[in-house]
């Protein structure tokens, strides 16, 4: 009896054991996001080997890929690898994309499962991403791709090539991995910024991710009988957590265990664990590898072990996808590059000082605005007619993507330059933003810089302004819309002069500006409900209601328009920097060391500074407090009297 009672006890022991046992399962999640071609280290190229311990470049994707084979190696648990987005766009091995894919060649060959979809896998509209992912398939079997919002149009046939190749299952809105005795459902998301800033996906549109994502919930949990959720999210963290798009997400949807997230370019040294949500994100361009090592026990996941790997040169470079990097390389020089007379590690111009971006006036976003204004200048102004120069050029934080950094030598390769300014896609189909030029009045010219001003604080970097041509003063403490105190314009002879931009003032000043940033004029009209609404004109002052007919023509002479894109102006710019030091090679002039005071903040409490020059909003506002105060102190009055009259009787 004792032995019969012995060995039920050991089998239920040893029943129980398996049972937890298997409850507990192991699953590593490697993850990047916001790669943006960046398949070499980070800056400088020319740096830039694949040997160890003699750089200081960053990233590179024959560096991760040593690392994602090195922990794949080492783990006994499942691996999966997802990337959140925004592979593409950011250098110039996204320049033949739609023909080659070269990224997801060489991310599938890297060992990546899933991809999710981010905003400016659209920057080549909707028929150029249906052509990348047609490309990629075309090369033979390729990761996961997801994407769940997205919303085709039923009244524009522009989408319709897109709209096939998600048909088609090349894009999928869920998949299902099993990874041992995991049953694991993947979904992927735009969020509602990524959104906002893909204006060349229209007409394609994105739907609810909070909504979309209750729906792909219950369709894992319900239909598919997953026991584990992954939300591959391009929506991002933000400071605060009010405003954090992923940590929403966590918040407002039941059934999501983890969400590998993409957009804002956070890095992360440590989950966020939202309403029992882990949330992971590993900064940008592949400076960082996150890996994530999960316990699922009892239907939810736990992290064991969270590491942000740094990618440098301490990581060897995998030969074989080394070797085809090289070839990339060449790729672009032969079908790319040899048309415009460069090259990819072509040196371009020296500097003894980095050039970069920050949100304030930087020097990087002093020449980059300049070669704007120099290029349009030089190819499509009259010398006899003043009124052809361009006064005034503009350029957006957001477009302006990496520093320029002098590195070991001090020479800038055009890969470098390029990467500064590498997005867009023309109305020509052809890639880079062209530049498109229209007049402004006086009044127009302030509203525009109010959006620095104003809408910048309330929007974020992307619409912080770096310009050319335009100096101005602002006070943050004033009324909103009403910051700008004062304007000057830079003559021909390169002197600033004070503008009148009173009401009064109708004379028309030529801007220029990409094509993606004027398309904004329109959305910060209707932000502000048409208080900074701004018509773009031609010469004569009729409205412009289409971009494309303000595009600049680089050769008249030749049928239709030929774009002057904004990254050929670049590199034309620097190109023509004067050689001081007689080696050949242009330098970078020294008044791009420093601010130059184009953009000047002057915070002021003073009445006076307040009100000067004030527009209606500003006198409005005035008027309704001075009301207030009037309405508060008649109040006051009629207590005291009232009070006065109680303690008389």
């Amino acid at each position: 009896m004792k032995k019969t009672i012995l060995l039920t006890a050991s089998m239920f022991l040893f029943l129980a054991a398996a049972s937890l046992h298997a409850e507990q399962t192991k699953l590593t999640i490697i993850h990047t996001n916001d790669l943006h071609s960046h398949i070499l280290g980070f800056a400088p190229n020319l740096d830039y080997t694949s040997e160890v311990g003699d750089d200081a470049t960053r990233g590179g994707f024959a560096r991760i890929a040593t690392e994602i084979r090195q922990i794949r190696s080492v783990k006994k648990n499942p691996v999966i690898v997802i990337d959140a987005g925004d592979f593409l766009m950011g250098t110039l091995f996204h320049m033949p994309s739609r023909e080659e894919a070269l990224e997801l060649q060489l991310m599938r060959d890297m060992g990546y499962d899933i991809i999710g979809l981010g905003n400016h896998e659209f920057d080549l509209k909707p028929r150029g991403l249906a052509r990348i992912l047609t490309a990629a398939t075309s090369k033979g079997k390729m990761p996961t791709f997801l994407l769940s919002n997205i919303v085709f149009s039923k009244d524009s046939d522009k989408d319709d090539t897109l709209e096939n190749v998600f048909k088609q299952g090349i894009v999928r809105p869920y998949t299902v991995m099993t990874k041992g005795d995991l049953r694991i459902g993947l979904f992927a998301l735009m969020g509602k910024d990524a959104a906002e800033v893909a204006p060349f996906a229209s007409p394609v549109t994105f739907s609810d991710q909070v909504e979309t994502a209750k729906k792909m919930v219950a369709l894992l949990r319900d239909r598919e009988k997953v026991r584990m959720v992954v939300a591959v999210s391009h929506s991002g963290l933000v400071k605060n957590p009010d405003k954090s798009e992923d940590r929403i997400l966590a918040r407002k949807v039941p059934g999501i265990d983890v969400i590998v997230s993409g957009h804002t370019h956070t890095l992360l040294t440590e989950p966020i664990v939202e309403n029992g949500v882990i949330i992971v994100q590993s900064g940008h361009y592949g400076k960082n590898l996150g890996v994530l090592d999960l316990s699922f026990r009892n239907g939810a996941a736990s992290v064991d072990r969270y590491e942000s790997i740094v990618i440098d040169d301490s990581i060897p470079s995998d030969a074989a996808m080394e070797k085809k990097i090289r070839s990339f390389i060449g790729l672009i020089d032969r079908k790319v590059l040899r048309e415009h007379g460069l090259s990819f590690y072509q040196t371009i111009m020296k500097t003894d000082f980095d050039l970069t971006i920050v949100e304030d006036e930087s020097n990087l976003g002093n020449l980059i605005s300049d070669s704007i204004r120099w290029y349009v200048n030089k190819y499509d102004s009259d010398p006899k007619d003043a009124s052809t120069r361009v006064a005034v050029a503009v350029e957006s934080f957001g477009l302006i993507r990496d520093d320029i950094l002098k590195g070991k030598t001090g020479k800038i390769a055009l890969t470098d330059l390029f990467n500064s300014f590498p997005l867009g896609i023309g109305s020509d189909d052809t890639m880079g933003y062209p530049i498109v030029s229209f007049y402004m009045n006086g009044p127009e010219l302030k509203k525009a810089l109010e959006v620095l001003t104003s809408i910048y604080p309330l929007k974020g970097s992307d619409y912080f302004l770096q310009i050319s041509g335009i100096k101005f003063n602002y006070n943050p403490n004033r009324m909103i819309f009403d910051r700008v105190t004062g304007i000057w314009l830079q003559d021909g002879k390169g002197e600033y002069r004070p503008l009148d931009y009173s009401a009064s003032n109708k004379t028309l000043y030529r801007v220029a500006a990409n094509i993606y940033n004027s398309t904004f004029l329109k959305i910060i009209g209707s932000f502000t409900m048409n208080i900074l609404n701004i018509v773009p004109k031609d010469k004569l002052g009729n409205p412009i209601s289409d971009l494309d007919k303000a595009l600049v023509d680089a050769d008249p002479a030749r049928e239709g328009v030929q774009e002057l894109k904004e990254w050929i102006a670049l590199v034309s710019y620097c190109k023509s920097f004067p050689d001081t030091d007689g080696d050949g090679i242009p330098d970078v002039p020294e008044e791009y060391r420093l601010k130059q005071g184009r953009v000047v903040a002057q915070a002021s409490w003073n009445p006076v500074a307040l009100l000067s020059g004030g527009n209606a909003l500003t006198w409005g506002a005035f008027g309704m407090l001075i009301l207030l105060l009037v309405i508060a102190a008649l109040a006051g009055y009629g207590i005291h009297s009232a009070v006065k009259r109680l303690r008389a009787r």
